[in-house]
């Protein structure tokens, strides 16, 4: 389904969903369409359910015109650390 398709049929509403099909762009994720899993009303609800969201299933509002996701690179510590080579 297209996002301005879930926008109509569920105006000013936090919706999660499958991405099911998107591209990327400069750093940004661009997403052309979805599958609705379910709707919510409260944000508290909504905020809830995207912590819990994993792999291509994400909460977003039906107020925003498009879904662009900033794609920001992960850092961390790789590598082992000894503690006597100081």
């Amino acid at each position: 389904m297209q996002w301005q398709e879930v926008r109509q049929l569920y105006p000013d509403r936090f919706v999660k969903m499958q991405i099911l099909k998107s591209h990327i762009e400069n750093q940004v994720r661009y997403v052309e369409n979805v599958a609705v899993i379910q709707a919510f009303d409260d944000e508290q609800t909504a905020t809830r359910e995207l912590v819990r969201s994993k792999d291509d299933v994400l909460v977003y509002h039906t107020g925003k015109e498009k879904i662009e996701i900033e794609i920001k690179p992960l850092f961390g510590f790789r590598g082992s650390y000894d503690k006597h080579r100081i």
